[in-house]
């Protein structure tokens, strides 16, 4: 008999893992991805220890692990320098059974297509969901330019403005402004050792960070109105905010492309959906929980959620059930993320100077007498195991992807 179809609707992070644990379960998958290329939309992102185990279920927690950068002691700063708490990345990998890996989104997206049979992913095709079917019954039906195409599952990955979300769930009110804005940037590395940190100041906050292959990830975010871009570019914005503050701040924003800076308004579905699934239609990521990048765990619940979907979807199995579990694991466990970081967020949204004065002055103290408060943060967290170590053989990549022009 054929294998069951899966389609995935978008080729993120959380998209192209669900296709290949899916693929390794055995279903037939095909990725349908309305950009003309899988060049990544964003710069770098951190794999924390529990995305890390979930990757071991697919083989490849390992490689992730040998990119990791970060050695000897981190933390948080004030823009003029004052260390107000460290944190040691052995401390940290001996809490949580690993390292934190920074790595170019492209490096993870290229190691997650490689897994895949030759034709799996298709780009330059916008797909629609027009009919999220039956669990013990109709098929899903998805629309592309070429034609429709029925799948026993349909799997949405296509971000926080899901267009398969608000076809599963119209009345819901859907994603919200967090009350900030980010940029992003990859510079060369400066010549210069830095201990990675993330700088906290009025309303803003700055992160160096260390690749392994020698470049820096930067991030930065701030407090501003939907919308806004400045008239003379975003690197001049960011030397405006962060030019400043302490080295290595401003060197690597000078070393940046003004091309190549990238600006997003941060939006979270603070307001939960009531399910992931309807249907033979599950959603994953940013699609089914977007959250603000204050604890730094967007991409890592999406791999996360990937697995768990995988686990209890075996191409055999009651979809039906399988799908009430995966929500019933993933819905209570990615909510509590998602407040928490809005919390942690509203942290770094305080711009009185008598709040941001108490607020670093707490967390230095509290840092002094309990020098774990940090990494405290994310028990529970990056302490997550996956449901099972890992498959007991990986399939075969020769099978034919799903037909999406039938």
């Amino acid at each position: 008999m054929d294998k069951p179809r899966a389609v995935v609707i978008g080729s993120g992070i959380g998209g192209l893992t669900a296709a290949v644990a899916l693929h390794d379960r055995g279903w037939r998958v095909t990725v349908l991805e309305r950009a003309a290329s899988l060049e990544p939309v964003g710069a770098g992102i951190a794999l924390a220890p529990n995305s890390q185990r979930a990757l071991d279920v697919i083989g490849m927690g390992d490689e992730i692990r040998a990119l990791a950068a970060w050695q000897g002691e981190g933390g948080m700063r004030v823009p003029g320098g004052r260390w107000l708490s460290r944190t040691d990345s052995a401390v940290a990998a001996e809490r949580f059974g690993g390292p934190v890996v920074l790595l170019h989104r492209a490096a993870l997206v290229d190691r997650l297509v490689a897994r895949l049979p030759e034709a799996t992913v298709r780009t330059g095709t916008a797909a629609e969901l027009l009919d999220p079917g039956t669990a013990g019954g109709a098929p899903a039906v998805v629309g592309t330019g070429a034609g429709k195409t029925e799948a026993d599952l349909v799997v949405g990955a296509d971000g926080i403005n899901s267009a398969v979300r608000k076809v599963l769930f119209p009345g819901h009110p859907g994603p919200s402004y967090a009350g900030f804005t980010t940029w992003r940037i990859v510079v060369p590395a400066t010549g210069r050792p830095f201990a990675p940190h993330e700088t906290w100041g009025r309303g803003a906050l700055w992160g160096t960070q260390p690749l392994k292959d020698g470049r820096i990830y930067a991030y930065g975010a701030a407090v501003a109105p939907a919308g806004a871009h400045a008239a003379d570019g975003e690197k001049a914005e960011l030397l405006r905010r962060f030019g400043n503050w302490h080295d290595p701040i401003p060197s690597v924003i000078a070393a940046a492309d003004p091309g190549q800076v990238l600006r997003n308004d941060v939006h979270h579905l603070i307001d939960p959906l009531p399910s992931y699934h309807r249907g033979r239609t599950i959603l994953v990521g940013d699609s089914a929980h977007a959250m603000a990048p204050s604890l730094g765990q967007g991409g890592n619940q999406a791999i996360e959620d990937a697995i768990v979907l995988a686990h209890h979807l075996t191409p055999d199995g009651d979809l039906g059930a399988g799908a009430a579990a995966y929500t019933a694991d993933r819905l209570p466990r990615t909510t509590a993320v998602v407040r928490k970081s809005a919390r942690t967020a509203r942290l770094m949204r305080l711009t009185s100077a008598p709040a941001v004065a108490t607020r670093d002055a707490l967390t230095s103290l509290a840092s002094r007498f309990v020098p774990t408060l940090i990494l405290r943060t994310f028990d529970g967290i990056a302490d997550w195991q996956p449901p099972r170590p890992t498959y007991a053989a990986p399939r075969e990549a020769d099978t034919a992807p799903v037909d999406a022009e039938q």
